[in-house]
């Protein structure tokens, strides 16, 4: 095969996040994720359990879905990380990971309303995820090999963008010609496509393997025309990876900077995962919206935040990532709080017709700030970690960034899930978010933006 050019290599790169969006908004947001709650609420609803401690239960084992699942990259993401940079090899890790995301995605398919089996789907469900998360620590410890130090925010941002393009696409598809209402039809008012039976929810069943083809297809340019740098060919062996994993961790304390954003992220992006994840749900339940309703949200969502991810790319660019972080995570705030207000009965507190469309927009216009924020804050965290990182460790880096996104990625999940359980309320359920965001928004006060190499100056 010829050279590939610098620019397909971006292009390729940036195909990644087009590939691998639809996992979060069709699966973990907008699409299964109600589907999943809407069916264990059924299901609990029938065994005798009133309408609202069904729903506040059915988002507590979503969240303890999701905490086994970020229990498990916790462990392994810095071990394989360090692997990987001590072996010099990042894609045969991405290629095995990417079968992983494409098992677990179509394996979504068996979700069937009749007898749901709750566990076997949320096996399903952690495979996939474990295969998005562990390709996206490999591919970011490409992104420095793309560009210079000040050309990465840009890239990063406009890669973040693309895949909300990506994500938005896909989500049109799925409610244009797949997703069913109560009703059996589409956003379209037609049946679903393809002969999909909508009393076995089959049109909705299909985002799965849906996902799952999007990626295979969307990932073929990556593999045509990204290349593992030169320099990266390292020949060491597994034991001298975890020696070295085992030295990193050890030099933390005394990598003031690295370590107190590695900190500070744990928690903003563990609340900000919670706001995406139980986002859907809490308006399945607290606003009765319908899949369809959650998935126009989500293409609001969508398009700001692809929007807003490739501005705050040049934003990045300008006044470096730091400021972009806070700035980002102080809005993120004001959106929960306001959330906590909205209900079918009130908004801000104030009381509503249960007729009226204002809790309505009130959460569209929330959505719209949450997935405008989101891209910003995502594309502008991964370039703060290349800068916070030692240039010949990048994929250990991505794995540790991966820790600590994931070491407590229990604890937006879990403080959720037991908040609920113990209020059985939706409302109260989502109040520890906001405390994940100010510990994250206060950590960040100790990171230089300049990152280690200045930092270790000092």
């Amino acid at each position: 095969m010829g050279t590939v050019s610098h620019r397909k290599r971006i292009w390729g790169w940036m195909m990644f996040d087009w590939a691998t969006q639809p996992f979060h908004t069709l699966i973990i947001t907008f699409i299964f994720g109600p589907y999943f709650a809407e069916q264990v609420i059924a299901a609990l609803t029938a065994g005798g359990m009133d309408a609202g401690t069904a729903k506040a239960e059915a988002q507590s084992i979503w969240g303890y879905g999701l905490t086994l699942s970020g229990l498990t990259i916790a462990v392994l993401a810095p071990i394989l990380g360090a692997i990987a940079d001590s072996t010099g090899r990042r894609m045969p890790w991405i290629k095995g990971f990417s079968l992983a995301y494409i098992i677990g995605a179509a394996g979504l398919w068996l979700a069937a309303p009749t007898d749901f089996p709750t566990v076997l789907v949320l096996l399903f469900f952690g495979i996939g995820l474990i295969g998005t998360e562990f390709t996206t620590i490999f591919t970011n410890a490409l992104l420095p090999a793309l560009g210079t130090r000040d050309e990465i925010g840009k890239i990063s941002g406009s890669g973040w963008a693309w895949g909300y393009v990506g994500g938005v696409l896909a989500l049109l598809l799925m409610l244009l010609f797949f997703a069913e209402n109560a009703a059996g039809v589409t956003l379209l008012g037609n049946p679903p496509l393809f002969g999909f039976d909508p009393l076995l929810r089959e049109g909705t069943r299909f985002v799965g393997p849906f996902v799952a083809l999007w990626f295979a297809i969307s990932m073929i340019p990556f593999f045509l025309w990204v290349r593992e740098p030169r320099d990266m060919a390292h020949n060491g062996t597994i034991a001298q990876g975890l020696s070295e994993l085992g030295a990193t961790l050890k030099s933390l304390p005394s990598r003031k900077s690295l370590f107190a954003y590695l900190a500070s992220s744990m928690f903003y992006r563990d609340a900000l995962n919670g706001v995406f994840i139980f986002g859907g749900i809490y308006a399945l339940g607290a606003l009765e919206w319908s899949v369809v309703d959650i998935g126009v949200f989500g293409i609001l969502g969508a398009v700001t935040g692809a929007i807003f991810a490739y501005a705050g790319g040049f934003a990045d660019t300008r006044f470096g990532p730091k400021p972009v972080i806070t700035v980002t995570i102080v809005i993120l705030i004001g959106v929960c709080l306001t959330i906590l207000t909205i209900s079918r009965e009130s908004v801000l507190f104030l009381p509503v017709e249960t007729t009226s469309a204002l809790p309505d927009i009130a959460f569209y216009i929330c959505g719209a700030l949450i997935g405008a924020c989101g891209g910003v804050l995502q594309s502008a965290s991964r370039t703060m970690m290349i800068r916070q990182a030692d240039p010949e460790r990048m994929t250990e880096a991505f794995g540790l960034y991966a820790l600590s996104g994931k070491a407590t990625s229990f604890l937006a999940p879990g403080l959720i899930a037991v908040a609920s359980d113990i209020s059985n309320s939706q409302r109260l359920g989502i109040t520890p978010l906001i405390g994940l965001f100010l510990l994250g928004l206060i950590l960040l006060a100790w990171v230089h933006p300049e990152g280690r190499e200045v930092s270790d100056e000092t």
